[in-house]
């Protein structure tokens, strides 16, 4: 198959060791004229809950975190009605608190300090009782993160760069705004990076280091995310119990017949008939879907730099096309 005319990102099918499909199509930064190449790097915007969530499980690993911790032991601060809200309902977007719709003063693209930051959380009460329903929350991926930085005792992104990126050879890969800072251990700078767009107009990126940090902060490509998931079928960063509860389904998420469930950082269900784990993602300007099919040993995974794509709907394309009809044109 081919992608539509208008697509600006890359794509990638993957089965076994075989690459199936893999293409770079249009600008990654339209003034410069700048082509997307495998080697381009996106926001991978929400996908970045995969690396959150393993985070949390390695210090889990290190019992330095508990999945039963309340927030309160990490978060200072924190109102009385957050009171039984753990980890695990963070990870599980079950703790009841909003999504960046229901902090309307919060201006995503804008640096706030990290206390300001959390203050704004404090200020919304949660939606349920923690653990009594389920509703898709940024901000408790942020306070996830705040939570590495307190337990693993060194910046968030530093923590990702020295114990995830850096161990499974992610070279293109790291967390936060673009540029060169003192310690980052990663390749940071402006190289190589997608613009991300608005239909033809560069759209006003989201703040990374602060706002998003832990919900969508992450730069990555095509290859680096195949990395990361071929590296989540063994044993190579996390052990099997950590990988367990990565994909066990804690809670639906009302989707039924697709993605319908939610495990740790990845969304469980099926697309095009297959069994899948996945994640979605949605920044200004960058659009994004990584899905592993753990029945077939296949992913496909699509990084876009124009938000009006449909990540979704094109994995869905780029599966049927290949994993489900391979003789299809």
């Amino acid at each position: 198959m081919t992608l539509p005319p208008d697509f600006r990102g890359n794509a990638l099918v993957v089965h076994g060791h075989s690459v199936l499909y893999e293409v770079s199509q249009g600008h990654a930064d339209a003034r410069t004229g700048t082509q997307c190449t495998a080697a381009t790097r996106f926001q991978i915007a929400s996908v970045s809950k995969q690396f959150t969530a393993a985070a949390i499980m390695l210090l889990v690993e290190r019992g330095a975190v508990a999945l039963d911790h309340e927030v309160s032991r990490w978060i200072r601060g924190c109102p009385p009605t957050w009171r039984g809200i753990t980890v695990h309902h963070l990870l599980t977007h079950t703790s009841g608190l909003g999504h960046w719709e229901d902090f309307p003063a919060l201006d995503l693209t804008a640096w706030l300090p990290p206390d300001e930051v959390l203050k704004t959380f404090h200020q919304s009460a949660p939606k349920f009782p923690a653990g009594a329903d389920w509703y898709y929350s940024s901000p408790a991926y942020v306070l996830l993160a705040h939570i590495v930085e307190q337990a693993g005792g060194e910046p968030y992104r530093r923590f990702l760069g020295r114990h995830i990126f850096e161990p499974l050879d992610l070279r293109d890969t790291f967390a936060g705004s673009p540029g060169d800072r003192s310690g980052r251990s990663d390749r940071s700078d402006r190289s190589e990076l997608a613009t991300g767009y608005a239909g033809t107009t560069v759209a006003p990126s989201f703040e990374l280091d602060a706002v998003g940090m832990g919900a969508g902060d992450i730069w990555s490509t095509t290859g680096d995310l195949l990395r990361w998931d071929q590296a989540l079928a063994t044993d190579g960063l996390l052990g099997s119990e950590s990988r367990r509860l990565l994909f066990t389904s804690h809670a639906p998420t009302g989707f039924e017949g697709q993605l319908d469930a939610y495990g740790y950082g990845w969304q469980l269900g099926r697309i095009a008939g297959h069994a899948v784990r996945c994640h979605s993602g949605d920044n200004a300007g960058f659009k994004a879907f990584n899905a592993w099919f753990p029945d077939l040993s296949a992913y496909v995974i699509v990084l876009a730099n124009n938000q009006e794509t449909d990540p979704y709907a094109l994995t869905l394309r780029l599966t049927e096309a290949h994993l489900t009809n391979p003789t299809t044109p």
